[in-house]
């Protein structure tokens, strides 16, 4: 096992070893929190990157008294604007030329693109509560020259909810024993409600699709 692999198995599995992380690290858990959401919102070759379920981890642990919720909250809003800015002036230069590559999955593009063209600049803030999406909508807005004074209203306003809801959620209600026994059903729980709105759009063609097969008829 590379350098690399051993690097990316432990960004990606950070959530579930993190009170440990902890223990050993102490206050330097804090920029490594902010390393891995940086990367997971501003960079389109690391969708993969723990998001919900690390800021509602790191919520839960912070009630506990092991992290400073308030530094924490600062540390990580900052992060997601950050990683959202750095990924909005990647796809405003080099985005065409990303598109191309054979290691960015085009199917996430083309879905932040249906959500940017659905919601406009609301995608922005929207994408924040949908996996992977909101690795690429940031992306995808600076693809599509959308003004960055426009952008970055959008950008703080999204990070700081995105952060703000899943670190508190954890913060209040991570402990409870209930959710401490179900913590893995939980995250998926977080993961498919996040796609409801693309099954709820993607109903809402087929119906209309068919609507309108049978008025050519």
């Amino acid at each position: 096992m590379d350098l690399i692999s051993i690097a990316l198995s432990f960004l990606m599995h950070m959530d579930e070893n993190l009170i440990v992380l902890i223990q050993q690290y102490g206050f330097l858990i804090y920029p490594a929190l902010f390393a891995v959401i940086f990367l997971e919102t501003g960079v389109v070759f690391t969708p993969f990157l723990p998001g919900d379920s690390l800021l509602f981890v790191a919520g839960a642990i912070a009630a506990t008294g092991l992290l400073d919720i308030y530094i924490l909250f600062i540390t990580l809003s900052v992060a997601a604007i950050a990683g959202d800015t750095a990924n909005y002036y990647i796809g405003r230069f080099v985005g065409k030329k990303i598109v191309r590559s054979k290691h960015v999955n085009k199917e996430y593009i083309k879905k932040a693109e249906e959500f940017y063209e659905k919601h406009g600049g609301k995608t922005i803030v929207l994408a924040r509560f949908v996996p992977f999406v909101r690795t690429f909508a940031p992306f995808v807005a600076g693809m599509g020259k959308m003004k960055y004074r426009r952008f970055i209203t959008y950008n703080v306003a999204g990070g700081i909810a995105w952060v703000a809801i899943f670190l508190f959620l954890g913060f209040y209600f991570g402990n409870l024993p209930f959710v401490k026994d179900n913590i893995s059903l939980l995250f998926i729980a977080i993961i498919l409600v996040s796609f409801v709105p693309f099954f709820v759009e993607f109903l809402r063609r087929r119906l209309k699709k068919r609507a309108e097969s049978k008025n050519k008829k």
